[in-house]
């Protein structure tokens, strides 16, 4: 489950040779990121795509939820992790239980990557990310390449704490709102992000839906799960949300999560949390009346995340 940039925007720039971060060329052949970008919109443009929990889905909020998983493996603390690498390729990460479903999202880019060899797995699915975002409406993310692909498993990043069970990646429920909230914090500060930041970054939910063959959640958090929008957010504080009990006139038996009185969208109790703890709530406040101001913050923080790990020299809009 998952849980978006400054600077002024510039025109996609073809032949730009890709730089390692930190200075080196990752491969002497130029880039031209106009013409990835065609492809990756041809991804997103696939009628055939479907999805099980809601109708009218497209690829794009799971190529947004790959480059985050990606990404937000990142700790500050010890600099490992992160987007450079692309190491989700690999076991054990590919099979954290936070990653279900995310082959399948690299499968869909792979017809990309055998168009642009020069292009590294780890750029990809940043770009991918980022080209998905703004066709569902939302912000120009500024992409800077030069991510390097790992070789192997032994470089996925590892986890010492308690919750190394499940990876770095955030978990939907503590067992209480305090743990929840506590345990947020705990990733997300793991990773350089404020409470902000956080609420922020948790817009990224109104994208997509939960599965009941991944998380063993059900269903999408808004009714316009293709669209970035603050959403999310009205919908938190407006709607009733009580515990899910029943799943299409059978008993649930899933974890716990919430529902409104139509059952057709959800929340799980990280997204409450959101408006339980009082330094939460106050920015779905902010963001549920002014949907600026959730752009602006959005994208800065995805564009923050995207770039964990990398220490690229120059940035860009492409």
């Amino acid at each position: 489950v998952g849980v978006a940039l400054a600077g002024a925007a510039a025109a996609a720039t073809a032949g730009w040779a890709a730089t390692r971060p930190g200075g080196a060329a990752s491969c002497s052949a130029s880039v031209d990121w106009d013409a990835v970008r065609k492809e990756v919109v041809k991804v997103l443009d696939d009628d055939k795509y479907t999805d099980s929990s809601y109708e009218g889905a497209t690829p794009g909020p799971l190529l947004l939820r790959l480059a985050w998983h990606s990404a937000g493996t990142f700790c500050k603390h010890t600099s490992t992790g992160g987007s450079n690498g692309a190491t989700m390729r690999f076991e054990p990460e590919v099979s954290w239980g936070a990653n279900a479903g995310l082959k399948k999202a690299q499968d869909l880019l792979e017809s990309v990557k055998q168009k642009f060899p020069a292009v590294s797995y780890a750029d990809l699915w940043i770009f991918a990310a980022g080209v998905a975002i703004e066709e569902m409406g939302g912000p120009k993310i500024p992409f800077t390449p030069g991510r390097v692909d790992k070789a192997s498993g032994k470089e996925c990043p590892a986890w010492e704490g308690n919750t190394h069970k499940d990876g770095r990646l955030p978990s939907a429920d503590m067992g209480s709102p305090d743990k929840t909230a506590a345990h947020l914090r705990y990733i997300f500060n793991r990773m350089g992000f404020d409470d902000r930041e956080i609420v922020a970054l948790s817009g990224a939910h109104g994208l997509g839906a939960c599965h009941t063959d991944r998380s063993g959640f059900w269903g999408p958090w808004t009714r316009a799960p293709t669209t970035v929008s603050n959403e999310y957010y009205r919908e938190l504080l407006e709607n009733t949300w009580t515990i899910k009990t029943t799943h299409r006139g059978k008993p649930w038996t899933g974890p716990m999560q919430f529902e409104d009185p139509t059952g057709e969208i959800m929340m799980l109790p990280s997204d409450l949390v959101l408006i339980q703890d009082r330094e939460f709530r106050k920015y779905v406040e902010l963001y549920a009346k002014d949907s600026d101001a959730f752009m602006k913050d959005f994208g800065a923080a995805v564009g923050k995340l995207f770039n964990l790990g990398c220490k690229p020299q120059r940035r860009g809009f492409f």
